[in-house]
């Protein structure tokens, strides 16, 4: 029997080509051989990166280093931090150790853990400032911008004025407690004119609208609330310069300031 004709062959090559799909790029689809190669590599390349994470002894917490502590020492820091020396840097848990440093040492405003590669963590801390003093028996409570009382120390830190607190049982105390005229007060001393701060000796709040500072040298401020801060703090600066032997300042109404005193 006669084989098929050579125009039956082509035939024949044209049904198969147009049976098999054409790719959609014109080029040949990979081999499931290569596609297998391709994912064996992967595998192992994650396999690798995920061993010298964790199994190998290449990235392990090896040291730790403080910055920006000023009362607080490095060791205390870092007893409190308790950083897992030996584990794998990439297991540690920044957060938790941050928050673990907030709670153990209220000195602490803030604080950033990082990792830096291959062997440390760093610690970046803030510290709380105290703007004001509340004693207590023979020591002091020290109070931050934000009105927290966040440590007690035997000996009061210069240049940070006490407070007195001795509202009257009044309609003011009633209703505004003595946690918010502790904030009253925390605002008026952190608004003071740098030259006013460092001679501030005092911060006397009796009511909500009834703050006032006793400075150096004998002379006394009456502020009033702590409505218009910055307006009053220029008005005193101003009041200082004009009537710079005066003894008492009155800026509780800053359109209406007043000097008098020698």
């Amino acid at each position: 029997m006669a084989g098929p004709t050579t125009a039956q062959r082509g035939a024949g090559q044209q049904t198969d080509d147009q049976a098999r799909p054409p790719s959609p790029t014109g080029r040949r689809r990979p081999s499931r051989r290569l596609l297998l190669v391709i994912a064996v590599a992967a595998l192992l390349l994650a396999s690798g990166v995920v061993w010298a994470l964790y199994g190998s002894s290449w990235f392990r917490v090896e040291q730790v280093r403080t910055t920006g502590v000023d009362v607080l020492t490095p060791a205390e820091v870092e007893s409190a931090a308790a950083v897992p020396i030996g584990a794998p840097l990439v297991s540690v848990d920044t957060d938790a150790m941050a928050a673990r440093l907030r709670q153990k040492l209220p000195r602490i405003d803030s604080v950033d853990v990082v990792r830096s590669w291959p062997h440390e963590i760093g610690l970046k801390v803030t510290e709380r400032q105290p703007v004001l003093l509340v004693k207590k028996g023979a020591k002091f409570i020290e109070v931050d911008a934000k009105g927290v009382r966040f440590a007690t120390v035997d000996k009061a830190p210069g240049r940070v004025p006490l407070l007195e607190l001795t509202p009257a049982q009044s309609a003011s105390l009633r209703r505004f407690g003595s946690g918010r005229l502790v904030r009253e007060a925390v605002r008026v001393a952190g608004g003071l004119p740098r030259a006013v701060a460092k001679d501030t000796q005092v911060v006397r709040v009796t009511s909500y609208d009834s703050i006032s500072l006793q400075l150096t040298g004998g002379r006394a401020v009456v502020w009033g609330s702590s409505e218009e801060g910055a307006v009053k703090a220029r008005v005193l600066t101003a009041l200082m310069k004009a009537a710079p032997k005066a003894g008492h300042f009155d800026v509780s109404a800053p359109t209406a300031p007043a000097a008098s005193g020698s």
